[in-house]
């Protein structure tokens, strides 16, 4: 039965953080509070995690997979970014956006995207979010928390205990979040393309494109 931490979206509490890091350094899998709906979490190294978060999802291999980052410092150590791109990635973050890139060779395989070599990346802006991320010291290996059979992701943490308390190692109740999905931006082939519109001010996108 997974734990349930209700925890202050602007002012996280240190102890619960520390406490919700553990679960994650120990191989669990949290539900956690974003900008754009509930994610699911786990540590970038545990193979076995991600692997049950893709059970959670109904996904297959081909899912895209997103590095929830603290912001662009690290962004060369995970993908490849020209000019062009970082310009764009640091006009929209922090924010409700995913941007879907060539990983580097630093990215282990298994976190790629199998025919394409591609890595999600994203920057939210969500207090509980980025406590976490400062206490792990490094991105949290996240999708976003959408049921199979369902139209929209969760953003509603009692209701995710009451359906994955016995999926899940820790759901963290941050509030409602907004419902909408992010909005992905793919720069593969090296102009942006919206490839899914969710949330985030797309006015704003237009102009830049």
């Amino acid at each position: 039965m997974s734990q349930y931490f209700e925890i202050h979206p602007d002012n996280p509490q240190t102890r619960l953080i520390d406490q919700a890091v553990r679960i994650l350094q120990q191989g669990g899998v949290i539900a956690y509070p974003t900008d754009s709906s509930y994610a699911l979490g786990c540590h970038i190294g545990d193979k076995s995690a991600m692997e049950r978060i893709r059970r959670i999802r109904g996904v297959d291999e081909s899912h895209h997979f997103t590095l929830m980052c603290p912001d662009l410092s690290e962004l060369g150590v995970y993908a490849k970014v020209d000019n062009t791109a970082f310009r764009l990635l640091k006009r929209l973050t922090p924010g409700p956006y995913t941007f879907i890139l060539p990983a580097t060779r630093e990215v282990p395989r298994r976190l790629q995207h199998p025919k394409r070599q591609t890595i999600g990346l994203r920057v939210p802006n969500h207090n509980i979010a980025h406590a976490l991320m400062a206490q792990l010291g490094e991105p949290i290996l996240s999708s976003t928390l959408q049921l199979p059979g369902e139209d929209m992701p969760r953003n509603i943490a009692w209701e995710i205990r009451e359906d994955l308390e016995h999926a899940l190692d820790l759901v963290i109740d941050g509030g409602a979040c907004p419902l909408e999905p992010t909005t992905v931006i793919d720069f593969v082939d090296g102009e942006p393309h919206i490839t899914r519109r969710g949330a985030g001010d797309l006015a704003l996108l237009e102009s830049l494109f």
